[in-house]
């Protein structure tokens, strides 16, 4: 537990400390500029880079490896429910370029070299984004919530997770979290992400579609795995430091062969800052522990 703590005091200092300003937010004229610069950039570097390759199947492999869903409409803070309806609208054009992609053995998935640059005139339209911890509206919203169930279910089979990345603040109360906090996936066209390598020596293959109420999609292979992938998390605490909170946990990956336990990594440690209301209620009712910081001294 100590080692726990001089973690998240460090966390808590490294937040608090001063911060280097992004150029686009102290020139906001800028901005414009610097992101069709990445743009530009990043379409290079995959233009260039051998292993992002696949293909796609009409018909799929017999074997399902993984598989997942995830519910389309979930009650997030105080955001337009007319915003998770235009997701939809959303998913179901990207659903189309992802269903029955193949990925070789050693080839790496691009989200964003498969999907592309959502735009108006291909049927996309305006959901939720998350800027800085704010709700905002704009072109291909919605989104994440395919690359967060991308990243959970490549997670379920021999994958290396090359680039993935998740939300530095936590905006919504949970309502109805199945998942692991943090356990997601953000993405921004097309500098922020999702890619995963396929380590194992036989092709994966994504099936993916939409029902009335979910996202549901299986991985498949020509060969039945014998390998089987627990993902779960480890101290999980929500951290009070005055009137404000921040969630701290670890997620961990363990790989099982014939029920033998063959390896254990952590995926990742979140540490966040709480942006809604968190209270004594809140705190019993979903059970969270709390650990309070609110006298660590930064400066010793």
């Amino acid at each position: 537990m100590k080692e726990i703590e001089k973690k998240i005091r460090e966390y808590i200092c490294a937040y608090e400390g001063p911060k280097r300003m992004a150029l686009s937010r102290r020139y906001p004229f800028l901005r414009g500029p610097i992101i069709f610069f990445r743009h530009f950039l990043r379409n290079i570097q995959n233009f260039f880079d051998q292993n992002i390759q696949y293909r796609r199947e009409k018909s799929f492999f017999e074997c399902v490896v993984a598989r997942h869903q995830s519910v389309l409409r979930r009650k997030l803070g105080q955001s337009n429910p007319r915003l998770q309806e235009q997701k939809i609208t959303n998913l179901k054009h990207a659903i189309d370029k992802l269903n029955g992609i193949v990925i070789e053995p050693n080839h790496i998935f691009s989200f964003w070299d498969i999907v592309g640059k959502p735009r108006y005139k291909d049927g996309y339209v305006d959901g939720m984004l998350l800027s800085n911890g704010e709700v905002v509206e704009g072109i291909g919203g919605g989104l994440c919530q395919l690359s967060n169930f991308l990243y959970w279910i490549f997670l379920h089979t021999s994958t290396e997770i090359v680039e993935r990345h998740h939300h530095s603040k936590d905006v919504f109360p949970d309502s109805g979290r199945v998942l692991p906090f943090g356990g997601g996936a953000t993405i921004l066209y097309n500098f922020i992400d999702l890619q995963v390598r396929n380590t194992s020596n036989y092709p994966l293959q994504v099936k993916i579609w939409l029902t009335e109420d979910h996202l549901e999609g299986q991985l498949y292979s020509p060969h039945q795995s014998m390998e089987k992938f627990h993902i779960g998390e480890k101290n999980h605490f929500f951290v009070k430091r005055g009137n404000h909170y921040f969630r701290y946990n670890e997620i961990y990956r363990e790989k099982f062969k014939d029920g033998v336990l063959l390896k254990t990594e952590n995926i990742v440690t979140n540490f966040a800052p709480v942006l809604y209301e968190v209270t004594e209620d809140y705190i019993q009712k979903n059970h969270f522990k709390v650990l309070d910081f609110s006298h660590v001294n930064c400066d010793k």
